[in-house]
C-alpha cells in the first residue's frame, strides 16, 4: 500500500475520516498476514515510510503508524503519505546471557 490520504471532505467530519484510515490500514495488514508464507519464511514482516508527502517520508515501525496518524490529527494536517509494504521474515534466535 503506497497511498496519499486526504482528510478533508465537503460532507465527512474529520474524526470519520481518520477512523477511516485507521480501518483501511488495519484491514491491509490483516489482508497481507492471511497471504500464504512462502517456503522457509517464519512470518510476514512490513517495511513502513509515514510523511507529509511521499518525498520526504521516513522509515517507522509497524507499531508506531496510529501515533503518527494520532500526530497529524493533532497539527490538523489536510493530507499525509502512508507506505505499507509486506516482506517475507525470519525468526532470529536470541543467545543466552553470559552468567
Amino acid at each position: 500500500m503506497k497511498k496519499t490520504f486526504q482528510l478533508t471532505h465537503p460532507k465527512i467530519k474529520r474524526d470519520r475520516l481518520v477512523e477511516a484510515v485507521r480501518h483501511e490500514v488495519k484491514k491491509y495488514i490483516k489482508r497481507e498476514r492471511n497471504k500464504k508464507l512462502p517456503e522457509g519464511v517464519d512470518f510476514w514482516d512490513f517495511d513502513c515510510k509515514f510523511g507529509n508527502f511521499a518525498e520526504e517520508a521516513k522509515e517507522i515501525h509497524l507499531s508506531e503508524i496510529n501515533k503518527c496518524i494520532d500526530r497529524v490529527e493533532e497539527q490538523q494536517l489536510e493530507t499525509f503519505y502512508l507506505e505499507i509494504l509486506a516482506k517475507p521474515g525470519l525468526r532470529m534466535k536470541k543467545l543466552a546471557p553470559h552468567k
